[in-house]
């Protein structure tokens, strides 16, 4: 072409936990039975969306409006029913007007990121979410900033390092915490919040709070909102349907900004973002109508409750299988639905192998051996093509440290028990 059409940027743009499938698309043609930990999918674990959230979907479907656009900004009644939930739990106060709806948070994810000057970084947490450390390394052409999960401490955040590094890199603009967080299932404590927020005035910063599975804790943790401990700082909160209903296929996120009137350049984006809305149009309609019938129903606080008990089973389950394993860091999870195992320094070494009993699938396996491959991802390919379990290695989420991530999402106890039954025996085997 006459001129380069893709920037430096396109290099991080990359989302291991979907590309791990054609991987395990390969092993499973070749006759291997595959139990998937790759990916946050409810449905694809045996999730039931309760009778009477489907009896409200159902009954939108046959109102004419329901196929029609709506408001640009999503529609007004619900942004006002949001509004009024984040103002009841104390707090900063917004209105309506301080809500925007996308397509899924990937898409508000990404809009955000594009929308921000290139040379004005975000810094977030490492392990990182790939759709925001990809998002936020492409729009700046470089490397995404990061601070340190410490998975010696709980995963909770090196404060000393997000602190040196907002200190000497004017460059950063906000900081992004994922509450509770994937990958590693940590909720952040209301001691550490107050310090991102006081670090956050300091600098003249805003907070990103990534608060998808905000209502799912267990086992004793709480995860505070952006909105309850933000006060006079800017500020945006990202939530969305996919994982408490769940809905993940209705595609159907919104951010709501607080302290808007505090910062003029917050609110300019605030502005273009939502200028950018109506050059859509509209956002997916139909799950917009079903927030506030499914949410408001007395039904929908009991199902939640349930279904973090159920999680929360599931964490001590998989804790009795890893938690004694010599080879591995591991942390009980409190919130969302993830476990991130960390390998101790120095355990993984070149040469390391399952035993492989498929002669094709062992050819498969070596087709993707590379001399740099990360170690973690050797591990990863090995467990997937001699035990059947696919999970994604933590050096792709944007990490210098080497583990893996699993879910906390089956419904199938026998299916769950299963699982990490081959990853524990795989672990022994890999480091025996």
């Amino acid at each position: 072409m006459r001129q380069k059409l893709i920037g430096e940027g396109a290099k991080e743009l990359s989302y291991e936990i979907r590309e791990i499938v054609q991987k395990a698309d390969q092993i499973q043609a070749a006759g291997q039975e595959i139990y998937w930990e790759n990916i946050g999918d409810p449905i694809q674990k045996n999730w039931e969306v309760p009778l009477w959230m489907k009896e409200i979907t159902s009954n939108l479907l046959l109102k004419n409006e329901t196929y029609g656009y709506c408001h640009s900004q999503g529609i007004p009644a619900t942004r006002k029913f949001l509004a009024e939930r984040t103002n009841a739990q104390g707090g900063v106060k917004i209105s309506e007007n301080d809500i925007l709806f996308f397509n899924g948070l990937g898409d508000a994810i990404a809009k955000l990121y594009q929308f921000i000057m290139p040379a004005s970084r975000i810094i977030g947490p490492s392990p990182a979410y790939s759709t925001h450390s990809s998002g936020e390394g492409a729009h700046a052409n470089a490397h995404p900033l990061t601070y340190k999960l410490d998975p010696e401490n709980n995963w909770y955040p090196d404060m000393e390092d997000l602190a040196n590094q907002v200190k000497y890199n004017p460059n950063i603009v906000g900081v992004l915490i994922i509450n509770p967080d994937n990958p590693t299932g940590m909720v952040y404590p209301l001691e550490i919040l107050k310090k991102i927020v006081a670090l956050a005035r300091q600098y003249n910063l805003f907070i990103i709070s990534d608060e998808i599975y905000g209502k799912i804790t267990y086992n004793g943790a709480r995860a505070y909102s952006l909105a309850e401990i933000i006060e006079d700082v800017p500020g945006i909160a990202m939530k969305g349907v996919s994982k408490e209903l769940p809905w993940p296929g209705a595609r159907c996120g919104w951010t709501e900004f607080y302290n808007r009137d505090k910062d003029q350049e917050f609110n300019k984006l605030f502005n273009t973002l939502l200028s950018a809305k109506m050059l859509e149009v509209c956002s997916t309609k139909m799950p917009q109508m079903a927030i506030p019938p499914i949410m408001s129903d007395p039904r929908y606080e009991k199902y939640i409750k349930e279904n973090n008990i159920k999680i929360g089973k599931r964490a001590e389950i998989i804790t009795s299988y890893l938690k004694e394993i010599p080879y591995i860091t591991f942390n009980p999870t409190f919130g969302a639905f993830y476990n991130t195992i960390i390998f101790k320094n120095g355990i993984l070494k070149p040469g390391q192998k399952l035993k492989i009993d498929n002669p094709e699938i062992q050819s498969i396996v070596d087709s993707w051996m590379t001399i740099d491959m990360a170690h973690d991802r050797k591990f990863v390919y090995y467990l997937l093509a001699a035990k059947g379990v696919c999970v994604v290695p933590i050096s792709s989420f944007c990490s210098g440290l080497q583990g893996f991530r699993v879910t906390l999402l089956e419904e199938n106890e026998t299916l769950l028990h299963e699982t990490f039954g081959r990853i524990r025996d795989a672990l022994n085997e890999y480091f025996g």
